[in-house]
């Protein structure tokens, strides 16, 4: 066990990212009985729908799960309220000042983990109370920090600057990426778009045939002036693009942007002008499985390249 596995009392130190569309119940539930942590993605829920899957996910599993809430949206509270109502235990929060709700969160009983992508917000997040951090790179699928800073980098610096234990995030979706993390200093990882690729995910099947077919280069960080988010190239990218190059205003990019364009791509299956939000590290995908192998690959790879490690003299 590690301080990650003992906090959140789970089997694996193997986080489910919550992605908006593409992390429902099924997922977060699966994740749960596989060892890891499922998050259900509450970003594209109304309050009816969130509770639904609270209640679904409970009765699909007796192990722990969460739910990641962006901070950045009008429902916010009455989100935080339905978790406290519904006896959620664990909440992963990214996207605003964590210090708003990490109390109130913790005097219910709940662990707080809160999403962050430099070391300021690090730092904030640990004076705020969180129980951990997740420190996600620019390599990450959907919204991203400004800084672009790489998982790489990002690990150790966040690692030397906070005590609270760190979640990876950001090009991980094997067990040498977990590995890789862990050697940077990271007490587990959190794992998004390996998770798209999977019976469970609730994304399109195009969307997630995409993901395979996606080699390097087909990501790239856009919408920069609005909220960096990492999108698979398409029709919907290139007009971003054309406009970016242009000088766009925020206006200009938000009206393209409009309303409904991430349910268009990645839930309806509108491979052209749906936005496409996945990570660099979708190159490396090239089969849709359950969740539960998926861990069972990560576990096995990890161990296998620790042997090998393990065997390395100088």
């Amino acid at each position: 066990m590690n301080r990650i596995t003992q906090l959140l009392n789970i089997k694996y130190p193997i986080i489910q990212a919550g992605m908006i569309w593409c992390s429902g119940w099924e997922l977060a539930a699966a994740v749960s009985n596989a060892g890891g942590l499922g998050l259900i993605g509450s970003g594209s829920m109304d309050n009816e729908i969130l509770i639904e899957h609270i209640r679904k996910c409970k009765a699909a599993t007796n192990k722990p799960f969460g739910v990641n809430i962006p901070l950045m949206y009008a429902n916010t509270a009455d989100f935080i309220n339905i978790i406290i109502e519904e006896g959620v235990q664990v909440v992963f929060t990214s996207a605003g000042n964590p210090a708003k709700y990490t109390s109130l969160l913790k005097a219910k009983g709940i662990k707080v983990v809160h999403v962050v992508s430099n070391v300021k917000f690090a730092r904030k997040s640990e004076e705020a109370g969180v129980d951990a951090i997740v420190a996600e790179g620019f390599e990450a699928g959907g919204h991203n920090g400004i800084e672009e800073t790489t998982t790489m980098a990002l690990i150790p610096l966040v690692k030397q600057a906070v005590t609270i234990p760190v979640i990876a995030a950001g090009g991980i979706a094997s067990g040498r990426g977990m590995l890789a993390a862990m050697a940077l200093g990271a007490d587990a990882v959190q794992i998004g778009s390996r998770f798209v690729a999977s019976n469970e995910s609730s994304a399109h099947l195009n969307f997630k045939q995409k993901v395979l077919e996606a080699g390097d280069g087909d990501t790239l960080l856009s919408l920069k002036k609005i909220g960096p988010v990492r999108l698979l190239k398409n029709d919907f990218f290139n007009k971003v693009k054309e406009k970016e190059y242009n000088g766009a205003s925020y206006e200009e990019l938000s009206e393209l942007l409009g309303r409904g364009r991430a349910k268009k791509g990645m839930f309806e299956g509108d491979l052209q002008e749906g936005e496409l939000e996945i990570g660099q590290i979708a190159s490396i995908i090239k089969e849709i499985k359950p969740a539960s192998i998926i861990i069972d690959d990560i576990i096995k790879e990890f161990n296998k390249a620790k042997t090998e490690l393990n065997n390395i003299q100088f």
